[in-house]
């Protein structure tokens, strides 16, 4: 594991990431929770039992082969530790946790952000999920050529 307590963010290498070819044409859940914290949401609200934790502490693995990228996990995560990816028609798609105001609207370009906040291109926001109502919050899918930003992008901003 990197020195994320230091930095304050993870690298690509500390998160479990799916195989390119597993991706064609569906989404995937991704975790980056690393808190070993009584908390297991994202396992409760799977469908499929597609995301396993060893105990209450455990830190949630998603077993990308049962996984139905209905984005219920990531519509839970306290933590905001929990994204969507996928590959549609060639292009990269990632569904975040946002909640920021001005919310996007659907067909607009945002900037994509790395982990460290970094604007690592632009994309296109192709749907928003509203959450349950006591979350503030909605799941926004943007959609992007660069798919090597598959495991990078992790927020966007609305371009104003």
């Amino acid at each position: 594991m990197s020195d994320y307590l230091k930095t304050g963010y993870l690298k690509n290498e500390d998160v479990e990431f799916p195989k390119s070819d597993s991706l064609r044409g569906r989404m995937v859940a991704v975790t980056e929770c690393v808190q070993e914290i009584p908390c297991n949401p994202c396992a409760e609200s799977c469908p499929v039992n597609a995301i396993s934790m060893s105990g209450i502490n455990g830190v949630p693995r998603v077993d990308f082969s049962r996984c139905i990228g209905c984005g219920n996990c990531v519509a839970v995560c306290p933590g905001l530790a929990m994204f969507l990816v996928g590959i549609k028609e060639g292009k990269g798609v990632v569904s975040v946790p946002y909640e920021m105001l001005p919310l996007p609207e659907k067909g607009s370009e945002v900037f994509l952000l790395n982990r460290k906040g970094e604007r690592t291109g632009k994309g296109v926001v192709s749907g928003i999920r509203k959450t349950d109502k006591s979350r503030n919050s909605v799941i926004v899918t943007v959609e992007f050529e660069n798919r090597e930003l598959l495991k990078s992008v992790r927020n966007i901003e609305v371009i104003k």
